[in-house]
């Protein structure tokens, strides 16, 4: 691979990294802003010649994207994993071939795979399912039929024999060393070769290869500011006299078209909305056997009772219909449109963010679709913190669509330079970084300038610090379902915050509190990330035969 000759500017003290991880010996070099004879973009004068391979391209749509519950690392993953598999055996020509199939998981897939569904999603994946496109209502039939017919239709085609009960085998006592999200696919063909594929969930859904990681495969996007650290972007920001929605925004165009952006986050926006709907309409017992009882249909009821008793919702047992129309009615009942007489108590609010954030992942924990943010055991965080912005601080649509492009790019922060996986650093790795993602979107819309954004995203995560995954039963519902509320109001105080603070004063930047939660998660005892074998998960009593 070469890379074009370009002139070098004074060097930043910090090595660069060509992919693999490898390291090189040239220093990185800042890169001259976009208009300046060239710059970035045309590949010359001011940027590293090594600048297109050092640093990791990741999309808002990476970081944020609507998938199915209970989890993205135990969930998502695996299901992209079985349809990449899937892929792999159609390329080399050998899918008609196949016989049957069996899958391995190890480590935290076994540990919590039952509880966090882990084996359905094998199952949908290989049924030829997706995720974002699915019937969610039908697909605990679809496991249902596989199961008790012993067959599975290969992509909705290919019918082979196949028993879920001894076909999906769970290695509890073994964890590959690359990840411990680990699951390899076997596949028989007819004349008796294996195609086997070893695939790792690092977390949000991201599923590599050990051969080759997601950073390989992203690099053939370059980036006209491409972002390692905090600092780059904040620099990029002073440099161009822009906010950090508007550098995120020239960086999403290398892959769509302005019009496809804003088409797509609001597409997101519009999934969530409806999943917060749908978590407030909905009533009964969480599936599992730890009889969780959901509460987000209730405190609606009541929240919007003490308002209006004509806007309250009955609560039956019956499916709400979903449609932009009551979606919207719902909200504007929410804000109390109409009545201005009658203004929301800071209580009120507070139990407004943390209806919104329960609703989330009750449907989370319910099999229902989800906007993964930047994990599904998250996935309520940021939902509720833009609920809040657009019911309580009547934030528009051009704001919401700011508030995701700053929140997906502190994700990937957190991914580049820790990690978003729970199974690798606990629930800091999870809610942590959800609350700071929020507070950064948050302070946005508030006014914040990037150094405050980064602030309150760095805030947020210093007082998540060292937060445990300990799930009973392996479920993802306690305590993840609350933590989700605390994460929404977390971020809500340090934006807060932050927009009444100087960052220059700021003893604790957001690079410095990345990088100590990756040396917290690497000095966390791993029965606290995401095994169900410390903290809550063994200290309080519960029968769950499934599990």
């Amino acid at each position: 691979m070469s890379f074009p000759r370009v002139a070098l500017r004074p060097p930043l003290k910090r090595r660069c990294r060509l992919l693999g991880g490898l390291r090189c010996t040239a220093w990185l070099r800042a890169c001259a802003p976009l208009g300046r004879g060239g710059g970035i973009a045309s590949g010359v004068r001011g940027s590293c010649r090594y600048a297109w391979a050092i640093m990791e391209s990741i999309s808002v749509f990476d970081i944020l994207k609507i998938g199915v519950g209970p989890s993205s690392s135990h969930t998502m993953g695996p299901w992209r994993a079985a349809q990449r598999f899937l892929d792999v055996c159609i390329a080399r020509g050998v899918f008609a071939s196949i016989t049957s199939v069996t899958v391995h998981l190890f480590g935290s897939l076994a540990k919590t795979g039952k509880g966090h569904g882990t084996d359905f999603a094998v199952i949908m994946g290989l049924a030829g399912e997706d995720p974002v496109t699915c019937d969610v209502g039908q697909l605990p039939e679809i496991e249902k039929d596989v199961r008790a017919r012993r067959r599975i239709g290969l992509r909705g085609a290919r019918e082979i024999d196949f028993d879920p009960a001894t076909q999906i085998v769970f290695h509890f006592a073994e964890v590959l060393a690359f990840h411990p999200n680990g699951l390899t696919f076997e596949a028989t063909l007819a004349n008796g070769e294996v195609v086997r594929e070893t695939y790792f969930s690092v977390g949000g859904g991201f599923v590599v290869q050990e051969a080759q990681t997601q950073a390989d495969e992203r690099q053939r996007v370059r980036l006209p500011f491409p972002i390692e650290k905090a600092a780059d972007l904040e620099r990029y920001c002073e440099e161009q006299r822009a906010s950090i929605p508007q550098i995120v925004m020239r960086n999403e165009l290398m892959w769509r078209t302005q019009e496809q952006v804003r088409e797509g986050l609001l597409q997101i926006w519009r999934a969530m909305r409806e999943c917060v709907y749908r978590g407030c309409h909905t009533v009964g017992t969480l599936p599992g056997g730890l009889n969780v009882t959901r509460r987000a249909a209730r405190l609606n009821h009541q929240l919007l009772g003490t308002a209006n008793p004509l806007e309250g919702d009955s609560l039956g047992n019956t499916v709400p219909v979903v449609s932009d129309e009551n979606v919207l009615a719902w909200m504007r009942a929410v804000r109390r449109d109409g009545q201005s007489t009658i203004a929301h108590t800071f209580q009120d609010t507070i139990k407004w963010v943390s209806t919104f954030a329960l609703a989330v992942n009750e449907e989370n924990a319910a099999f229902g679709r989800v906007v993964t943010a930047p994990t599904n055991g998250a996935a309520g965080v940021i939902p509720a913190v833009m609920m809040y912005a657009a019911c309580f601080l009547q934030a528009s649509d051009e704001q919401i669509i700011e508030f995701m492009l700053t929140a997906g790019e502190v994700g990937s922060l957190f991914k580049k330079g820790a990690t978003i996986s729970a199974a690798m650093g606990g629930c800091q790795a999870e809610i942590g970084v959800s609350s700071a993602m929020a507070a950064a979107g948050l302070a946005q819309i508030m006014g914040a300038s990037p150094g405050q954004v980064q602030q309150a995203a760095e805030i947020a995560m210093e007082h998540h610090l060292g937060m445990t995954c300990d799930p009973i039963a392996g479920l993802v519902q306690i305590p993840c379902i609350e933590r989700n509320t605390m994460g929404a109001i977390k971020a809500i105080t340090a934006a807060n915050i932050a927009v009444e603070s100087d960052p220059t004063q700021a003893k604790v930047t957001l690079d410095g509190v990345i990088k100590t939660m990756w040396e917290t998660a690497k000095d966390m005892q791993s029965k606290y990330k995401e095994t169900a074998e410390g903290g809550l998960a063994v200290n309080i009593s519960v029968s769950v035969s499934e599990c």
